[in-house]
């Protein structure tokens, strides 16, 4: 009897669950208030460019620009200008891009430089020649010109000369005062052909003078008018 007892007093024992791991507490967790605060500046920078763009977005408007130099006088064409999106500013006054068909085909009135933006009083209506005036074209080589580039508005004199194997003249040579209205190169000669402005009882001399070839054409200062 005492032998079995013991027996049971050991099975007892064995069959007993084995005690439970201590609770070990959660990891404490560290506040770093350099992240946090640069967290806080990062969202509010990105608020700030946020409402930037969209203030940029709502204060621009479209409008025209010059995409190349245009002299004065000259045709706008549709390769002249371009519309850019600008910042609304109350001190300009620039042309709205809807208005691109209509700026094409009338004529600068005054120069218009690259990325220049376009105003009502940058283009006109005005036909050339005006009424009382013709336009006469003149074939010159690079001798018969000043060697400053002529430019649309230039008050120039077409001065008679003698020629290649004429003698100088002895007193002032006769001489027709124009405008400039616009130049163009001729490929096929190599000549530049100037377009000038001058009445209309002046043309038909001017015209047969400059058949010949025996002219030269002379820049004068814009305020001397017509000599």
């Amino acid at each position: 009897m005492t032998s079995t007892a013991a027996r049971d007093d050991r099975l007892a024992v064995t069959d007993s669950p084995p005690p439970a791991p201590p609770l070990v507490p959660p990891p404490k967790l560290r506040r770093r208030p350099a992240l946090m605060a640069a967290a806080i500046a990062a969202i509010c920078l990105g608020a700030l460019l946020a409402a930037w763009a969209w203030t940029s977005t709502t204060n621009t408007q479209e409008v025209l620009a010059a995409r190349n130099t245009i002299p004065r006088g000259s045709v706008i064409t549709a390769d002249d200008i371009e519309r850019v999106r600008i910042n609304a500013d109350p001190a300009l006054e620039p042309l709205a891009a809807s208005e691109y068909d209509a700026v094409v085909g009338r004529r600068a009135a005054l120069d218009i430089a690259a990325g220049g933006l376009l105003t009502a009083e940058a283009t006109t209506l005005v036909v050339l020649p005006p009424e009382g005036q013709s336009i006469v074209g003149i074939a010159l080589t690079p001798a018969q010109l000043p060697g400053l580039p002529l430019q649309s508005g230039d008050i120039v004199r077409v001065i008679v000369t003698p020629g290649l194997d004429g003698e100088a003249p002895s007193g002032n040579p006769a001489f027709t005062s124009a405008e400039v209205v616009g130049t163009r190169p001729d490929e096929a000669t190599g000549t530049t052909v100037v377009d000038v402005l001058v009445p209309y009882s002046d043309a038909t001399v001017l015209a047969a003078r400059a058949a010949t070839g025996r002219v030269a054409l002379v820049l004068d200062a814009a305020a001397s008018g017509d000599q």
